[in-house]
């Protein structure tokens, strides 16, 4: 379970524009903002862009998974992300070494992050 998850950005604007695109299909939105930091949910933020904290080197991807309520909503997912430049890691499909039902795809974002969709219900 995740309450809430940060990244930090090196671009918070083209992140935004990602996450816009990619979390539409979800139903995530902005739901707060403060300075140049952007808080995405449904209801309330549950995840968070904000400016890298220093610049600093040793950059190392997050994984995130956002849950979705059907493939479909996968699918829609992975289209609006590559739609908004994400690189494709993987496309959406049963990970069966994980679960019979575990429907994912797999982008990367404009920061390098491994970003997930997935749903855990079986096929209709």
């Amino acid at each position: 379970m995740i309450d809430h998850v940060a990244i930090q950005c090196s671009d918070v604007t083209a992140a935004a524009r990602f996450y816009d695109a990619a979390f539409a299909p979800l139903g995530g939105r902005r739901v707060l903002e403060f300075g140049p930091v952007i808080g995405y949910g449904t209801d309330r933020p549950e995840f968070w862009l904000g400016p890298r904290a220093d610049d600093s080197a040793g950059f190392r991807e997050s994984h995130l998974a956002f849950a979705a309520p059907d493939r479909a909503t996968v699918d829609a997912f992975f289209r609006a992300a590559v739609a908004a430049g994400a690189q494709v890691l993987h496309e959406p499909r049963v990970w069966p070494e994980y679960h019979p039902d575990y429907y994912g795809a797999f982008v990367r974002d404009p920061d390098g992050n491994n970003v997930e969709a997935v749903c855990h219900t079986p096929a209709p």
